[in-house]
């Protein structure tokens, strides 16, 4: 079973004093292409305005942005899952995961990167910025999106991809009936069911903060279902899109954390 996670643009600084090492990572056949797109990454801050416009910079963040990439080769590196901030990766909460948690989601969860292409959970990597839309040539997307699509295409069971549609184009899924994307829906008082947009990003990082939790590799979409039912979240098949899953949780008002309670209150 296999979790994809987007990235997100804010990093945490710092971890260990141990520099980006490819053999480090997991799904190696990116190697080259990690290598290459690292290489002109580093390569553009020779001129930080241009690299400011390449990875789309305000006068703000751009000295900072820009200073990262320059050292992305000797930077500390941090485990995926505590490199990230950001909503999704604050309810996740990676840094409360027990030892056993962690192996868990080292094995079962990964994270479409830009600079690096599919990372696992537990995989070192440096602080950098680099998005989807960054303007590189060949563009990001064909660099990406073959290389990573093989490797999605021979992850055994069920994929669950919980990207943003920008990240997704980075790594196509492969066509099987154990792979589906999830959505995330709210429904009002009156019953009716719409996108869920404030709180998209929370209800995925709590989402797969229960899957780690649970530590199951679901052999099937049905026992994944299953499960899900079993502790109180309304998953099903999309009625009208292929491939789809739905995650469809009661509309909140106010701070995150009503949201918090709401999917993670005991069943």
């Amino acid at each position: 079973m296999l979790l994809l996670l987007p990235p997100s643009e804010t990093k945490r600084d710092g971890g260990a004093d141990i520099p980006l090492a490819f053999e480090s990572l997991g799904f190696p056949s990116l190697t080259p292409t990690r290598s290459s797109v690292v290489d002109e990454t580093v390569a553009m801050t020779a001129s930080p305005d241009a690299a400011a416009r390449a990875l789309k910079l305000g006068p703000k963040h751009a000295a900072v942005e820009v200073e990262r990439n320059r050292v992305l080769r000797s930077a500390s590196t941090m485990p995926a899952l505590l490199r990230y901030t950001g909503v999704l990766y604050d309810a996740l909460d990676a840094e409360s995961l027990t030892a056993e948690q962690w192996r868990f989601a080292a094995e079962s969860v990964a994270v479409q990167s830009a600079l690096l292409g599919l990372v696992g959970a537990a995989d070192p990597i440096p602080a950098y910025r680099l998005s989807f839309d960054s303007r590189l040539s060949p563009s990001l997307k064909k660099r990406w999106s073959a290389v990573c699509a093989d490797e999605l295409a021979s992850v055994e069971g069920v994929i669950l991809d919980l990207r943003s549609e920008g990240y997704a184009a980075l790594g196509p899924l492969p066509a099987r009936d154990d792979v589906h994307y999830l959505r995330v829906l709210a429904r009002d008082e009156s019953g009716t069911v719409r996108a869920l947009n404030h709180f998209n990003k929370q209800a995925k990082g709590l989402f797969t903060r229960a899957v780690i939790e649970h530590g199951e590799h679901f052999a099937s979409t049905d026992a994944l279902l299953a499960w899900a039912a079993g502790e109180g979240y309304d998953l099903t098949v999309s009625a009208d899109r292929a491939g789809e899953l739905d995650l469809v949780v009661p509309e909140v008002t106010g701070t995150p954390g009503k949201l918090t309670a709401v999917l993670r209150a005991p069943r």
